[in-house]
């Protein structure tokens, strides 16, 4: 078996096109395996600058950190992702990503419209949402989630 190829952190840094201080972040947190040289210097294995491209495009996604390690748990022996781990994860993921991008697409069509979270424009939101009617809906934007005015005014009334 050959083996592993060892680069300092300054190298996999500048290859992966991160800092270092988000490698030595990416090994607290179980997302990457290093060591230290006989110098004491932190060095990765090669195939790290995989998982590290991994771990972005998984970033540029959307997907949050925990649920990127979650991901790599999957792969024995902090293995880096193959194409078919990469296609099978990119399935679990699809419902999320697709329920994103259902989001994204209602803030474009809204986004010239009051959102009804009270921040925008007092003058507006004070005509519509009295009250801060929308609150009882919930937290966030409740007319980018997808409530409308009348929704939240048919609730509001419905406490009543």
């Amino acid at each position: 078996m050959l083996e592993k190829q060892w680069l300092n952190i300054g190298e996999v840094a500048a290859r992966a096109g991160v800092a270092a201080s988000t490698l030595r972040f990416y090994e607290t947190e179980g997302l990457i395996g290093g060591r230290r040289s006989a110098g004491g210097h932190r060095q990765y294995p090669r195939d790290a600058l995989r998982r590290i491209a991994f771990i972005r495009a998984a970033q540029a996604v959307g997907l949050a950190l925990p649920e990127i390690a979650a991901a790599l748990a999957t792969l024995p022996e902090q293995r880096t992702p193959t194409k078919a781990d990469w296609s099978r994860l990119a399935r679990d993921w699809g419902p999320r990503l697709d329920a994103q991008i259902e989001a994204l697409q209602l803030l474009r069509r809204k986004l010239d419209s009051c959102i009804g979270c009270g921040c925008l424009s007092m003058k507006a939101c004070a005509l519509y949402n009295p009250r801060d009617a929308a609150a009882i809906r919930g937290v966030g934007a409740r007319y980018l989630l997808g409530d409308t005015p009348a929704s939240v005014l048919e609730s509001d009334h419905a406490d009543r």
